[in-house]
């Protein structure tokens, strides 16, 4: 097999930003499955929409032999008359971007997708792409770009590391589990870090019977609220507990003097979380889940879940080693290589699709009175991979 050549498409290159911690891992190799993998590829073209102090794009380019160009188009060409790469990594995270009124960073990976699909159809051959976490913070604008991928052919990988963690315990859920409710537990702002943890319970719900349906209404609460609706049944307390105790960073007394806490029994839970945000879906067949956003509580993010018939819940940890290796991402790259090299997206964009669009619409509950709304648009259906293709120890 020929060696792959890479285009690398970014908002900027730097330290222990995401096209760092990606295009670093293809040109020097990564471990992975208890080994060290050096993919067959070459680095073949940069371009990088913002040069920060520190950027290293052309320290790179110089290091692994491609070279940065000025505009996307003759990035993918590597400055020639055609398509001169094998695969495309769009990497629009990090930069300097302005927020919209819902919080939303405003990234331009549709426009840096919609670039690379402009440079196909001119050329008339497509390679596989991935794109970094969000399709984008618009649903409409990520359901052209998975269409895209569709009407030409060409596989698309998206989505954040999360779901392809390891993970504590090495939870995987039977395809076809009859999953009667969900809760997730994660910590940081918004809008990445509720990104990730609704991407992460998304790969678990996508394994129940049925497959995934799309989503039927969203809400977000915040505030006082968030205890008041897990006091009135809204969520389970029993989820709760389950998450939280797979946690290894809870804060409070444990950071004072190492004592261990039962954060939900002794009620110290609300002293604790600043401002908690609940994030309530409820899904077409009926599945009701909630992301619980608890800063100040936990430094983890947890998965709980209550399958039929089980009398105890199914719940793990996704488990994020400390920077600056961040092992995490190489369990991404391994995902994203094996696209190249066969051609196939080992599980669909239309996960980070409807994840995309449940938290857009969530943020617009929470600009709107937190009000709940109705989510017609998201009638994202699809079928979970056999294999949940998260690391393994």
């Amino acid at each position: 097999m020929a060696t792959k050549r890479i285009a690398v498409i970014a908002t900027i290159y730097r330290y222990l930003s995401h096209a760092q911690h990606f295009a670093d891992r293809f040109f020097v190799g990564y471990p992975y499955g208890g080994k060290w993998n050096r993919p067959d590829c070459q680095l073949v073209s940069i371009y990088v929409d913002q040069k920060p102090e520190g950027d290293q794009s052309e320290d790179r380019a110089r290091e692994f032999g491609g070279k940065v160009y000025p505009t996307i188009a003759e990035a993918l060409r590597c400055g020639g008359d055609e398509l001169a790469c094998d695969a495309v990594l769009i990497i629009g995270e990090h930069g300097e971007y302005p927020d919209n009124e819902k919080g939303q960073k405003l990234y331009p990976r549709y426009e840096f997708f919609k670039e690379c699909v402009e440079v196909f159809e001119a050329d008339g051959r497509t390679v596989p792409v991935y794109n970094d976490k969000h399709l984008s913070y618009s649903f409409d604008k990520a359901k052209e770009m998975v269409d895209d991928g569709h009407r030409l052919g060409f596989p698309i990988l998206a989505g954040s590391s999360l779901p392809v963690t390891y993970r504590l315990p090495d939870v995987e859920l039977p395809l076809g589990s009859k999953i009667e409710e969900a809760l997730m537990v994660g910590c940081g702002g918004s809008d990445p870090m509720d990104y990730h943890a609704l991407e992460a319970m998304q790969c678990m719900i996508e394994r129940r019977a049925g497959g995934e349906t799309g989503v039927k209404s969203v809400q977000m609460i915040e505030g006082d609220a968030v205890w008041k609706a897990g006091e009135e049944g809204r969520y389970s307390l029993e989820l709760l507990e389950s998450a939280l105790s797979r946690s290894d960073s809870p804060c409070g007394k444990t950071d004072e003097d190492g004592r261990t806490q039962d954060l939900l029994g002794n009620g110290e839970l609300p002293g604790l979380v600043e401002k908690p945000a609940a994030y309530f879906i409820e899904h077409n067949d009926g599945l009701k889940t909630t992301l619980l956003m608890l800063n100040g509580a936990i430094r983890d993010f947890t998965f709980a879940c209550k399958l039929e018939g089980e009398p105890d819940p199914v719940s793990t940890q996704f488990f994020l080693t400390p920077v600056p290796n961040v092992t995490y991402s190489a369990c991404l790259v391994a995902k994203i290589w094996e696209m190249i090299e066969t051609g196939k997206a080992p599980f669909p964009a239309e996960r980070t699709l409807i994840v995309s669009g449940a938290l857009e619409s969530c943020l617009t509950s929470k600009v709107e009175d937190h009000k709940l709304l109705e989510t017609p648009h998201l009638n994202v259906e699809y079928q979970a991979p056999a294999e949940s293709h998260h690391g393994r120890f």
